[in-house]
């Protein structure tokens, strides 16, 4: 990766899941990494940006420019499903997202009738614990 690190974090509804995310993010990796905020709505990139992000982005079209451009992309798994988080998720953003170049780093949680084998259900600070402790770690060099 050339210079400081893009993650894009992607979240919807109130913001929550992408706020507690961006806000480990930057307790750990403090100013080494950019954090992007990208909320399917105002309300959720507000969020993030009270948690810290560098900068933050709301809509179908922000959503769709910036991850072209990401290092990593971060966030549930409805952020690759077309019409998910209650249709606040776009079929142009869940392309957008699934297409880009980055890395996608997904959460198991999603309101869709979804499930995924294989995966144990567990609080969403456990997750948010083995994306920023585990897994960034071994995949950014910083």
């Amino acid at each position: 990766m050339k210079g400081k690190p893009r993650i894009c974090v992607i979240d919807g509804q109130g913001g929550g899941i992408g706020s507690l995310i961006v806000k480990r993010i930057k307790e750990i990796f403090e100013e080494r990494v950019e954090v992007v905020a990208l909320g399917t709505n105002a309300a959720a990139t507000a969020a993030m940006m009270k948690a810290r992000a560098n900068r933050g982005a709301s809509g179908e079209n922000a959503i769709c420019w910036t991850v072209k451009d990401a290092d990593v992309i971060v966030g549930p798994l409805g952020i690759v499903m077309a019409n998910a988080m209650m249709g606040e998720l776009t079929p142009k953003m869940a392309e957008a997202i699934a297409s880009s170049r980055a890395l996608k780093i997904l959460l198991p949680l999603t309101q869709e009738r979804v499930r995924v084998l294989g995966v144990k259900k567990e609080p969403l600070p456990h997750y948010v614990e083995e994306l920023v402790e585990r897994v960034l770690r071994e995949v950014l060099d910083v």
